[in-house]
C-alpha cells in the first residue's frame, strides 16, 4: 500500500495535514539557509573594525560593513554612521537597526509554532470523524457488523492521528532549534553593539586627553 492510498483512506482531514507537512518542510529548508547565511565570525569582524577605527578611518570601516551583507555588520554600520554623535544617539541608531533585523531572523517561526499546535488537533479531528463514520455504519446496520464494515472509519481515525503527529513533532523540534539559533545571533548583535560603543568612546576619550 503506497502513501497516496494511505492518504486517501485518511479522508478530507488529510488535506490540511498534508498541507501543513509541506509548509513545515519548506520553512525548515528556508530557515536553515537563511540562518546559515546570517552567521559568521563576529569576533573577527569586530576586531577588524576596531583596528580600522584606531586609525581613524570611519569611511573604511563603513565600507567593510557594507561588504558583508549580514545582521551584525548592518547594525554596526548604523552605529558608525552616527559615530560623531552622543553615545545615546549611537545606541538608538543601533537599536533601530536591530528592530528591523530581528523580524527577518524570526520570519516564519510563528508559522512553525502554529503548525506544531494545529497539526495534532487536525489529527484529533480526523480521529473523531473516523469514529463517527464507524458508529454510523453500526447504526445503519442495526449493530450487525463485521470488522470489515468498520475498517474505513477506523482507518481514517488512525491515519489522521499518526499523520498529525508526524507533522507536529518535527515542526515543534524545528521551532525550538531555530529559536535557539536566532537568540544566539541576537546575542551576538547585542555584544557587537556594546563593543562598538566601547571602542568609539574609548577613542573619543583618547582624543580628548
Amino acid at each position: 500500500m503506497n502513501l497516496w492510498i494511505i492518504t486517501i483512506k485518511g479522508g478530507l482531514v488529510m488535506i490540511p495535514i498534508v498541507f501543513c507537512g509541506v509548509l513545515t518542510l519548506g520553512i525548515i529548508i528556508e530557515k536553515f539557509i537563511s540562518l546559515r547565511n546570517s552567521e559568521f565570525d563576529n569576533d573577527k569582524f569586530i576586531k577588524a573594525i576596531e583596528e580600522i577605527l584606531r586609525r581613524r578611518k570611519i569611511k573604511e570601516s563603513i565600507d567593510l560593513c557594507e561588504s558583508i551583507d549580514k545582521p551584525v555588520p548592518r547594525i554596526i554600520k548604523a552605529g558608525l554612521l552616527k559615530s560623531d554623535r552622543s553615545r545615546e544617539e549611537i545606541k538608538e541608531a543601533i537599536e533601530d537597526a536591530g528592530v528591523h533585523e530581528i523580524p527577518l531572523l524570526e520570519k516564519y517561526l510563528s508559522v512553525l509554532a502554529t503548525v506544531a499546535t494545529v497539526a495534532p488537533l487536525l489529527g484529533l479531528l480526523g480521529t473523531v470523524t473516523g469514529l463517527i463514520k464507524a458508529f454510523m455504519v453500526i447504526e445503519s446496520r442495526g449493530g450487525l457488523v463485521n470488522p470489515g464494515d468498520l475498517a474505513g472509519g477506523i482507518w481514517e481515525a488512525l491515519i489522521t492521528t499518526v499523520a498529525g503527529l508526524i507533522v507536529a513533532i518535527p515542526a515543534y523540534i524545528a521551532y525550538n532549534y531555530f529559536v535557539t539559533r536566532v537568540n544566539g545571533i541576537i546575542l551576538q548583535m547585542e555584544k557587537s553593539a556594546t563593543r562598538l560603543l566601547d571602542i568609539l568612546f574609548l577613542l573619543k576619550s583618547e582624543e580628548e586627553s
